[in-house]
């Protein structure tokens, strides 16, 4: 079996990496990972990325602490039984101040949850396969291919724009 190699396609132009990564699919080699200096919508649309569940963890995270909030604030105040002029023990207004302030903190704390278990942060395994211009100027769109057919996979990152770095597997 051959030898699997890495090509890195370097493009300045955003674009003009989205295309590739877009087009990639359709060739013979592999799309194995995309390098960006900077959040990108259009290379998230050129690879059909899902939209992250997080937000219903902070979400979730938010209406357990409104409850959580507003329910200890209840809880406490009927086991305080300190009565004043005649006012009601559970008064709401004050109470939505402690829900709120509760909505905020689990809200935190489920978005924590929701990155922890959604993502695969820190993923140290594609660093191996990285190219340092990806921090700063460049688009790398990452391909994987046969030894035989590193040359052609090089020629097609420079007829779509960009540079091509080989990685060895």
């Amino acid at each position: 079996m051959p030898a699997e190699r890495y090509v890195m396609g370097l493009f300045s132009d955003e674009d003009q990496a989205a295309a590739v990564a877009a087009d990639l699919p359709n060739t013979p080699w592999k799309l194995a990972r995309v390098h960006s200096p900077i959040p990108s919508h259009k290379l998230a649309q050129a690879l059909k990325v899902k939209k992250s569940a997080v937000g219903w963890f902070t979400l979730a995270g938010g209406i357990i602490g409104f409850f959580t909030g507003f329910l200890l604030a209840i809880f406490t105040a009927t086991r305080w039984g300190l009565i004043v002029s005649g006012k009601p023990v559970v008064s709401l207004i004050p109470f939505f101040i402690v829900g709120f302030e509760f909505t905020i903190l689990f809200a935190v704390f489920g978005n924590v949850i929701g990155l922890i278990t959604q993502t695969d942060l820190p993923d140290y395994g594609g660093l191996q396969h990285y190219d340092p211009r990806c921090s700063g100027s460049h688009f790398g769109v990452l391909a994987a291919c046969s030894e035989d057919g590193q040359a052609e996979l090089e020629d097609y990152f420079r007829r779509k724009g960009g540079q091509a770095r080989v990685f060895e597997a």
